[in-house]
């Protein structure tokens, strides 16, 4: 990956590719969900123990093969006597139904293959009149026939826990590489007469990612299928190939996703409610008839009432906004309360941080925030109040009064005209 972050924590939809992976092993169902991780990577052991605790953690050190890596969680499965499923934590857009069938293969060896547009470099699925599996051949020794196969193993892989660590105490390292191959297991089963098969999943839910071209194109494959998902729900999209969305985006039917809006992880948007162009959320919730943008920005915790307006370039960041209550232009809202059919005007700031520690500001229902004010928290604007264009408010104000807080304007007649007559002979002088 040529990247400072390890391969299996580059995200996919907003989610790092492993969790994609205990997703899927989650969605089956799967009694116990064991992560191999190698020692050369705390970042991703961190990760697993965050999730899933230490338990859950096998490590494979050092490194000597897909084989070994399966060996080492057979600690993890000590006393487990059901069915193992082995997936891999860098093919994030694998699902459980995907791989669901590879349960139930009796006490056999399942492998979950796919037909491949191009074959190259894949191994080979070798596979008999009756649709058992004889073998899995590399590339690389595959004959001049065998390269002809279309039939590729993804190297998912299912077997009873007992019978695959038996096989796996089997393998032996005697090729080029010196590893512990898992593909062995299937001719190390057929040899004691054990079941072997195969069941086909789809190239793209099985694809694997080494390089950033790779998660790209992962990336890619998501957002198709995700935007098809909520296209089908009754989403609007007229541009759907400039909408990005995450893997946990909920968007309701009959609401309007215009050009060029990026949804972060963690947006939540109601039925019947409209985001305008260039918009960009994450961890915000819209409800029903708000309308976003265009150029607007809700960060984690903005939650937007019915009927609420965030219009061009305002910025709203841990801030709920009740129904009605608008901020149309030019602000930037962080740590408070909007109350019901408020209205904040251009330019309005809510100065929420001191310099140490973040503090709120509540505007009250239906009050009036003049253009261009400063509300310095912790601050009260109360109900009905307002608050005069250009003021630095830095004490409450109680519910329908009136605050001004700026200089006095005052007027001196004749004085700019005089002062421009006055430089421009000094100019002219110069000239």
């Amino acid at each position: 990956m040529k990247s400072l972050v390890p391969k299996v924590l580059h995200p996919v939809g907003g989610r790092a590719m492993l969790d994609h992976a205990i997703d899927a092993a989650e969605a089956l169902g799967c009694e116990r969900v064991v992560v191999v991780v190698g020692a050369h990577s705390p970042e991703v052991r961190a990760h697993v123990e965050k999730r899933l605790g230490a338990a859950a953690i096998a490590v494979q050190d050092p490194p000597l093969g897909t084989g070994h890596a399966v060996r080492a969680a057979e600690t993890a499965l000590a006393g487990f006597a059901g069915e193992v499923i082995i997936t891999y934590g860098d093919v994030p857009l694998l699902k459980a139904r995907d791989i669901e069938a590879a349960f139930g293969g009796g006490e056999g060896v399942t492998v979950v293959g796919f037909e491949a547009r191009d074959p190259t470099g894949y191994g080979r699925l070798l596979i008999d009149a009756d649709g058992g599996l004889e073998a899995i051949v590399e590339h690389k020794e595959a004959s001049p026939d065998q390269l002809k196969i279309t039939a590729c193993n993804s190297g998912v892989m299912a077997a009873p826990a007992r019978l695959l660590f038996e096989l796996l105490a089997e393998v032996r390292n005697d090729n080029a590489k010196g590893e512990y191959y898992l593909t062995d297991v299937v001719a190390l089963a057929r040899e004691r007469a054990a079941p072997t098969r195969t069941v086909m999943a789809d190239e793209d839910a099985v694809m694997g990612v080494n390089a950033q071209s790779e998660l790209a194109a992962a990336e890619a494959l998501f957002q198709k299928v995700r935007r098809e998902d909520l296209l089908a729900a009754g989403v609007t999209m007229a541009a759907p190939d400039t909408v990005h969305v995450s893997w946990d985006t909920e968007i309701g039917g009959g609401t309007t996703v215009e050009p060029y809006v990026v949804f972060g992880p963690g947006v939540k948007i109601a039925a019947g409610a409209r985001i305008r162009a260039f918009s960009h959320l994450e961890g915000a919730t819209v409800a029903a008839g708000a309308e976003v943008g265009p150029y607007a920005r809700l960060r984690p915790g903005a939650d937007l009432g019915e009927g609420a307006r965030v219009g061009n370039f305002v910025e709203v960041k841990n801030v709920r906004m009740a129904a009605g209550a608008k901020a149309n232009h030019l602000a930037y809202l962080g740590d408070g309360d909007v109350g019901a059919k408020a209205n904040i005007g251009a330019g309005t700031i809510f100065c929420n941080y001191d310099g140490f520690f973040k503090h709120r500001t509540t505007v009250g229902e239906g009050a009036f925030v003049g253009s261009n004010s400063s509300l310095v928290a912790p601050v009260s604007i109360g109900a009905g109040a307002m608050v005069g264009s250009g003021s630095v408010i830095t004490k409450d104000v109680a519910p329908g009064d009136l605050a001004l807080a700026r200089g006095q304007q005052t007027a001196k007649p004749g004085w700019a005209a005089k002062f421009m007559d006055m430089m421009r002979a000094k100019k002219a002088a110069k000239t």
